[in-house]
């Protein structure tokens, strides 16, 4: 069978794979035109390095293999994008900053190494906000450059995992892995129109989904994960399986759900996202869903008070930790912060390099994430709720700042704040209790701009939660792709 260019790059992941494994589709075709749909789409920076010899290698691999090796094979031949702060053994793992360019780690991150057994094949390393630290994937470092938004390049694509997104986004990939902090996921997932999730990390240990000890460029062991990214929540769904080892969808009857919507994530909204967002309520409860109106009135005091101090205090000894075990080319917190190329993430570094707010970091630790872990079970149980529902930014994609790397936004002409401020609220709670969150797209603003919903649901809950999003997703579509 001829595959037409279009026919290739509309693809899911879950049919690309599907066409590989019956032999009706080249491993070594979709791999080629997809680096060449890359190299036409260079503009958008969406990678830090493309992999071409090693990515049509491994579709070689992929095509010679038997028909039943093929099937055994669940991502068989599936081309993915991996975010440049995961270690690819190898690969460039620079997590966009100067002091780590040219880095190759010796191994893979373990939730890589389980796409590559399963057949995948990695494209390349994604552009990102640098060192992770950021919302808005706007990387000043030379070798990396502003990640642009497919619908407008002349907006940001979120971050810090806006590489990813952008790839996925503009089809020169179906799905990918980022990483999520405080909504490095589900932050340009929900810019670019695309699918992004976190899973459950709760304290760590058993409780952790995805483990990849000293494997990714760090900001916070207690927060950082590895998460999906796709088209589809199906494809996100579908590699979490792989990761995760765990591949049983349950059975979602859309009328059976009762969905919160908590009060204080539903305030002061771009009244475009407000707009998007309420009318895929409307389509979801037309469907049969049932939404309750939820107040958890600590819940925003309950995540300022752990979110920056566990962060910012957790920085400075991880990522020594990480640049030791991984023998990279420094070994000091100090060599890394001397050469960092934008100026908010220097600003953040400033705080990161005194090693400060232990006090404070004590306190998030043994008292308000306590607090606000229990305030969600609390929620999920008095409420009877399967999962809490709301737009995943308070406004779409705001312009890029290509001087300071992120700058502040008015929302509807309401008094100028930060935009790490005003991205992060509604994301950053479920990072720090440590449960799943799913950003799916709701539609496009009236300006064509992508608008996210977000899903949260109780701690180990994220095969239910991915199953609510593919129903959610059959009742609202996907959004139109970008015109690129």
């Amino acid at each position: 069978m001829q595959w037409t260019v279009d026919e290739q790059l509309a693809l899911t992941a879950t049919q690309a794979v599907a066409a590989i494994q019956s032999g009706r589709l080249k491993a070594t075709d979709y791999v080629a035109t997809l680096l060449a749909r890359a190299a036409a789409l260079a503009t958008l920076n969406a990678f830090t390095a493309l992999d071409m010899e090693g990515a049509l290698a491994a579709a070689k691999r992929i095509d010679a293999l038997t028909p039943d090796e093929k099937v055994r094979l669940p991502l068989a031949g599936l081309p993915v994008v991996i975010k440049d702060n995961i270690n690819t053994a190898g690969l460039l793992t620079s997590a966009g900053t100067p002091a780590l360019d040219g880095f190759k780690p010796k191994t893979d991150a373990p939730s890589v190494r389980k796409l590559v057994d399963a057949g995948a094949i990695v494209l390349g390393k994604t552009n990102m906000h640098e060192l992770a630290f950021g919302i808005t994937s706007t990387n000043l470092a030379s070798h990396a450059g502003p990640v642009r938004n497919p619908y407008d390049p002349s907006l940001i694509a979120g971050g810090s995992s806006g590489g990813t997104a952008v790839a996925v986004a503009a089809r020169i990939s179906t799905a990918g892995l980022g990483s999520d902090t405080g909504g490095s996921t589900r932050i340009p997932a929900a810019l670019t129109g695309i699918a992004g999730f976190r899973p459950s990390v709760g304290n760590g240990g058993g409780e952790r989904r995805y483990h990849d000890p000293q494997a990714v460029v760090p900001i916070s062991h207690t927060r950082d994960t590895v998460g999906p990214m796709a088209r589809t929540i199906a494809d996100v769904a579908l590699l979490d399986g792989v990761i995760a080892g765990d591949t049983t969808l349950p059975d979602v009857q859309l009328s059976a759900l009762r969905i919160g919507l908590p009060s204080p994530l539903w305030a002061d909204l771009e009244h475009a996202t407000e707009d998007a967002a309420r009318a895929a309520l409307k389509k979801l409860e037309a469907a049969g869903v049932t939404f309750v109106p939820i107040h958890m009135p600590e819940l925003l005091h309950l995540n300022e008070q752990t979110g920056g101090p566990v962060a910012i205090h957790e920085a400075f000894d991880d990522v020594r930790e990480y640049l030791v075990a991984n023998d990279a080319p420094v070994k000091t917190v100090a060599q890394v912060a001397a050469r960092i190329a934008s100026p908010d993430v220097r600003d953040v570094y400033d705080v990161v390099m005194a090693h400060a707010l232990a006090q404070q970091y004590h306190d998030a630790m043994t008292i308000w994430r306590p607090r606000l872990q229990q305030h969600y079970a609390d929620t999920f149980a008095s409420g009877r709720l399967d999962a809490l529902l709301f737009p995943t930014t308070r406004l779409v994609a705001a312009p890029l700042d290509e001087v300071n790397g992120s700058s502040v936004v008015s929302i509807d002409g309401a008094p100028a704040i930060d935009e790490m401020t005003a991205y992060l609220r509604n994301t950053d709670p479920a990072s720090n209790a440590g449960i799943p969150g799913l950003s799916l797209p709701a539609g496009l603003t009236r300006d064509g701009l992508p608008v996210g919903i977000e899903l949260d649901g109780p701690l180990g809950s994220d095969r239910r939660l991915l199953a609510i999003g593919i129903a959610f997703e059959a009742v609202l579509g996907p959004v139109p792709a970008p015109t690129i």
